[in-house]
């Protein structure tokens, strides 16, 4: 554990310091206090008031007509695919680094039919628009190939260090895919991250997009939930779907209020996060062995080079046994290039 000195008493006070990932936040005293007094109602029938709070509010956040409450992000992105891509067969064009095709376990097709089409992902998280266009199929062209529907972005982008994708990069994005009679959808689970280290309303990144699905249980740090975005039609069609995969529940409004409380308290906090992740890749930087790329929210990736002689598991397990708690994220685990950590910093849960 890490023992500091307690300023207001004489006796020692110890803590652990969790850096894993913005997912594991706990509630704030506010949050389950809103969560005790919420007003619900049966959200699968389109009752509950605390629901209908936050879907309208953050419909209008992002700049969109309408919003759906989702119990998780993976379950908000396989909606969000499904209903573009309403037609077994159809092909979405999206990064080879991107957490809809790396980390959702393989949904897309195993549950809707859609194939993945990978473009590679640049160091800044973005594909080449050139890239994008060349993997769009013809529709006129031969019968063998799945037929183009959508392109996926993801912003800020996690596998690149929590990279922010610019509006002005969207928005040729979204040109490109309307050219083809394409549909966008981002897959912005840390968009309000990208927001606050761009200077950026959130609703100007999005402005290009068809579709955006955004974390409420990450960044935030709400204890439950996602929520997706969009056109009218596409939220009607995305709440059948919700309900044949199983997300659809009845008194949600308890888990909606301590969203709503996120909303209110925490956008505000990023910006803290985002220089404490600074900080620390800084120190990071001076040690031998160590090398982190330029950090710019909060997403700390640390490579360790091939001279340290120690693996990344044993650093995470002498840093466990000090109290300070970070993710292996190296080969051993997962399938990566490098031997590396992974910190995310969050003002909930870290000071």
């Amino acid at each position: 554990m890490v023992a500091e000195k307690c300023p207001f008493a004489e006796k020692m006070v110890t803590r652990t310091v969790d850096l894993r990932s913005d997912t594991v936040t706990k509630p704030t005293e506010a949050m389950r206090a809103a969560m005790a007094t919420a007003e619900v109602d049966d959200d699968v029938l389109g009752y509950d008031p605390t629901v209908f709070r936050l879907e309208t509010e953050m419909a209008k956040i992002m700049g969109k007509e309408a919003a759906l409450f989702v119990p998780s992000g993976t379950m908000g992105n396989l909606i969000s695919v499904l209903t573009h891509c309403d037609v077994r067969g159809s092909e979405v064009i999206l990064g080879d680094n991107c957490h809809i095709f790396i980390y959702e376990n393989g949904g897309i097709s195993t549950i809707g039919g859609v194939h993945p089409r990978t473009v590679k992902n640049n160091s800044d998280g973005t594909m080449d628009l050139d890239l994008i266009e060349a993997a769009i199929r013809d529709p006129r062209g031969e019968i063998v190939y799945p037929t183009t529907r959508l392109i996926c972005l993801e912003n800020t982008h996690a596998n690149s260090g929590g990279k922010c994708l610019s509006a002005e990069y969207t928005d040729q994005v979204g040109e490109l895919a309307k050219k083809h009679d394409l549909k966008l959808h981002i897959d912005g689970a840390r968009i309000f991250n990208s927001s606050v280290a761009l200077g950026v309303p959130v609703d100007r990144l999005v402005r290009a997009a068809d579709s955006v699905s955004v974390c409420l249980s990450k960044g935030i740090g709400a204890p439950i939930g996602s929520i997706i975005v969009g056109s009218k039609s596409f939220i009607a069609k995305a709440r059948r779907l919700r309900k044949t995969l199983g997300g659809g529940m009845r008194q949600v409004g308890v888990i909606a209020a301590a969203a709503l409380v996120a909303l209110q308290e925490n956008v505000g906090k990023l910006e803290s996060d985002h220089k404490k992740a600074r900080l620390l890749a800084d120190g990071l930087n001076e040690m031998k062995g160590l090398r982190v790329d330029p950090v710019e929210t909060n997403i700390v990736y640390v490579e360790i080079e091939e001279g340290l002689h120690i693996s990344a598991g044993k650093i995470v397990k002498n840093l466990e046994e000090r109290g300070i708690l970070v993710m292996d994220v190296s080969p051993s685990r997962f399938n990566s290039s490098f031997n590396n950590i992974q910190s995310v910093i969050n003002n909930r849960n870290n000071c």
